[in-house]
């Protein structure tokens, strides 16, 4: 990963030196540069910086790339270190969200090497129908977990249905596999209702749950054998001068084995530039409140941004 690392700065210095005018089409590519920051109550908090190459850019929605990511990992007096190597592909419809794209890299930490992947596709199968398969593969973040080198892939589909302009339903089926043996059934359902059209204010009730195959994983990870949740939320998105904003709050109650219920709170607020300027931003950041080794009261925020120049 070392050599990973002078190798992506290297080939990001040239990048930047070759004069723009060079291009048979200008701002085509581009490069750049991201963070994600998480902390939560159990004092875990994780850091990763990244830095994007991108020679074929044509927003931020149709681009191939190479990102080089360092993290940071710490708890108290543990600490550690990692490098991802990844290959970045995206192809997306913005107007309908239709297209694919993929995050495949190589990621090193505390002794272990991990092939990871992140991908999705998602296409239309009628008129107010459409259907998403998607692929995640990665580390488990806590400290034990990364320690023992726990990484899981979680593998399923989503499936959208309108019912008119203004309700929207969302079903997903997923399995969860853990490289310790465990498995996870997982599954979601969404209502989205749209009050008024012109608005971007939305009204969503959504229930997830998941059942465990093995509850005993030694304190790696938080991990009920059965785990239900219900959440009443509202979203509002709005677009000025082709920039975009959204916020989304919630209360919901989970249920975790046979433990009595217990209250849910979720916060999250993005904002985004135009995808197809010189210069991309996206900002997000977010809060969500449950359960976890310590009891009910498991606090998790993050703030994730990303920088991006054309050339």
């Amino acid at each position: 990963m070392r050599k990973a690392t002078r190798w992506l700065a290297a080939a990001l210095l040239a990048f930047i030196q070759v004069p723009a005018q060079a291009n048979e089409n200008p701002l085509d590519r581009a490069a750049g540069a991201g963070f994600l920051y998480t902390h939560d109550s159990d004092g875990f908090t994780a850091r990763r910086l990244s830095l994007d190459v991108m020679p074929d850019y044509a927003s931020a929605d149709a681009f191939y790339g190479v990102r080089l990511a360092d993290y940071r990992y710490s708890r108290g007096d543990w600490s550690r270190h990692g490098e991802k190597l990844s290959v970045l592909a995206r192809h997306i419809d913005p107007a309908t969200g239709n297209g694919w794209q993929l995050d495949a890299g190589v990621f090193g930490q505390g002794g272990h090497t991990l092939l990871t992947l992140d991908g999705s596709y998602h296409l239309p199968l009628a008129g107010k129908t459409a259907l998403e398969v998607f692929i995640n593969r990665d580390w488990v973040e806590t400290p034990s977990a990364l320690d023992a080198g726990v990484a899981f892939t979680f593998v399923g589909a989503s499936l959208d249905q309108a019912f008119g302009e203004r309700w929207t339903g969302v079903g997903l089926l997923g399995q969860q596999y853990f490289s310790d043996g465990n498995r996870r059934d997982h599954g979601r359902l969404k209502l989205i209702y749209q009050p008024w059209l012109d608005t971007g204010l939305t009204v969503q009730a959504r229930y997830r749950a998941y059942h465990s195959s093995d509850d005993d994983v030694a304190g790696a990870y938080f991990n009920p054998k059965q785990y239900e949740e219900t959440m009443l939320a509202v979203g509002w998105r709005k677009r000025f001068e082709n920039w975009t904003g959204s916020l989304t709050a919630g209360v919901g109650r989970e249920k975790i084995d046979d433990a009595p219920g217990q209250t849910t709170r979720l916060f999250e607020a993005a904002v985004q530039s135009p995808v197809r300027a010189a210069r991309f931003v996206r900002l997000r950041g977010g809060y969500n409140q449950s359960a976890s080794f310590q009891g009910p009261s498991y606090r998790y925020r993050y703030l994730q941004g990303e920088w991006l120049m054309r050339f």
